[in-house]
């Protein structure tokens, strides 16, 4: 037979709302009651119920939480991290890929089983601001990843321009002038805009002007893609001395593609990435790249998810959170 809270009860000789408040985590219980309650737990096996439990809060004990592409060792591992967080509030967290596309996006946000989850973690790709305004009300949305759009809804972002600003620095204090920039996407309202936004602020402040020949899009932040421009940019008839890539996967397919024409990073041309992954730490050179505080930014959506179920939606909150410049071999000291 399954145990039960009245089970628990008359074998620790308290009342069930005793059992309930143990179980609940509530501090007003004695220590004395509270020993011989967790006692009789360990002992007749009590397991909470917790799908009744949220039945009782109003709660369905599930988020979503919706990524652009789980290939992508970024948001495979961020999926991890926001998973960890919710899981220590008896979340259950369901992930959806996106792929990016708009139409996707909106139905995340706007779909009729919104009302089967307690909440929606979103990073959009293809949204644009008035998707967000007019988005389906009731049930809380946190974003991640895209300041740029201006919504009222919650974000959980990294200062991207500040961020790309300091990698395109960094390559500037080593001596580099000729600096590409690597993943360029159409649009003002997305991570590339603002990325791109940080490079052309660096080189401008080193009073360099931007080329736009070496400024290279890509159309998905792929090893492909970054092997594919990164011949483009080497194929120039003058050739960057270093190239900041939009996310490490394409800086993985830099390095790749400078491999094959025979030139040595950083030597011949420095490479930094952008999102810390793992995979930048087993490249050959290693990546020097921009690292978010992906464990931050988890907790953080995790946590405005808490504050709105709790407390209301309450104003919308912009949650800045911070990044760190890991350099490894792929850039070092060079001098003309």
């Amino acid at each position: 037979m399954v145990a039960t809270l009245k089970d628990v009860a008359a074998r620790a000789g308290v009342s069930v709302k005793t059992v309930s408040n143990v179980v609940n985590g509530y501090s007003f219980v004695t220590e004395d009651n509270r020993r011989r309650v967790q006692e009789a737990i360990d002992l007749l096996g009590y397991v909470p119920n917790i799908g009744a439990r949220n039945l009782r809060k109003g709660r369905t004990g599930f988020l979503t939480l919706a990524v652009p592409e789980l290939a992508n060792p970024y948001f495979a591992e961020l999926c991890g991290l926001v998973m960890n967080a919710a899981a220590e509030h008896d979340w259950t967290v369901l992930i959806e890929q996106t792929g990016g596309v708009r139409e996707r996006e909106l139905t995340v946000i706007n779909a009729a089983h919104r009302s089967l989850v307690d909440a929606i973690i979103l990073s959009p790709i293809g949204l644009q601001p008035t998707d967000l305004a007019e988005a389906a009300p009731g049930t809380p949305l946190v974003l991640l990843g895209e300041r740029a759009l201006s919504a009222p809804v919650h974000h959980v972002a990294i200062d991207n321009v500040a961020a790309a600003s300091a990698a395109t620095r960094h390559l500037l204090d080593l001596g580099h002038r000729r600096i590409a920039a690597l993943g360029d996407q159409p649009g003002p309202h997305g991570t590339a805009a603002l990325r791109l936004r940080g490079y052309q602020s660096a080189l401008q402040a080193a009073g360099l002007s931007v080329d736009p020949a070496l400024i290279v899009p890509a159309a998905a932040y792929s090893r492909a893609e970054g092997t594919a421009a990164m011949r483009r940019l080497l194929s120039l008839a003058d050739p960057p001395d270093a190239v900041f890539c939009f996310n490490d996967m394409l800086a993985v397919g830099a390095l790749s593609a400078a491999r094959d024409r025979g030139l040595r990073v950083p030597e011949d041309v420095a490479v930094v990435g952008f999102d810390g992954v793992d995979e930048g730490n087993y490249s050959a050179p290693r990546l020097t790249t921009i690292a978010p505080d992906k464990a931050a930014i988890a907790e953080a959506a995790v946590g405005l998810v808490r504050a709105a179920l709790q407390d209301g939606a309450g104003q919308p909150q912009d949650v800045v959170t911070p990044f760190t410049l890991i350099t490894r071999e792929s850039t070092r000291s060079f001098a003309h």
